[in-house]
């Protein structure tokens, strides 16, 4: 089985780091948003991201917005963000069966990588991917189609994971399977989801039942 996991919100416990860091972004701004805003930026990355605050009316270039994302979620990701709830054992049974592993994120490699490195599961991927890497955002069917083919594997042979219903919704409409992950940070939508998703997990331990 081919798996292409997402990593805010479904491996790691870290969309409470991510909401603050974004929110106070804008609140220094003096930015007015709404309550959509964690689900409307999740699945831009952090490029994405920056060109919709601008577009909102934050005053500083892409690369001042960036280096702002970095340093304020920056310590969190390398000293203190934790993994969900059974991910770690549940890999680990599904890299000794022999399942290919892959990560798909917004997230940049400078949080990503020192985050998974910490948990101690980093080498259990096939692929480590940030949405940087593609040129794209996971707003983008394409990105989907990328990673298939970056596998070796049908699209249709993946089975994609993730909390965020703007993610699942645009990954089945690519072609992937896809399993909704439950997450704090996305408990309203959990409905929508399940309409939408092939799957839907509350904790990764059911992940081995699918």
């Amino acid at each position: 089985m081919t798996y292409l996991f997402d990593f805010d919100g479904t491996l790691v416990d870290s969309m409470p780091n991510f909401s603050r860091v974004m929110k106070l972004i804008l609140d220094e701004n003096g930015v007015e948003y709404g309550e959509d805003i964690i689900k409307i930026i999740t699945p831009l990355g952090n490029l994405g991201t920056a060109k919709y605050f601008i577009e909102l009316g934050v005053k500083k270039t892409e690369e001042e917005l960036l280096a702002l994302m970095d340093k304020y979620a920056v310590e969190g990701y390398t000293y203190t963000i934790p993994a969900k709830n059974n991910v770690i054992a549940v890999l680990k049974q599904l890299k000794e069966r022999g399942d290919s592993l892959n990560v798909l994120t917004a997230s940049p490699h400078t949080l990503l990588d020192p985050c998974l490195k910490r948990l101690g599961i980093f080498d259990w991927f096939d692929n480590v991917w940030s949405c940087d890497d593609f040129g794209t955002t996971k707003a983008d069917p394409h990105i989907y189609v990328s990673a298939a083919e970056k596998m070796g594997v049908p699209v249709g042979d993946v089975l994609f994971l993730d909390d965020n219903c703007n993610a699942d919704k645009t990954a089945k409409a690519a072609g992937m399977q896809v399993c909704g992950v439950y997450d704090d940070s996305s408990a309203e939508y959990v409905e929508e989801m399940k309409s939408i998703c092939h799957h839907y997990i509350y904790d990764f331990s059911e992940l081995l039942k699918l």
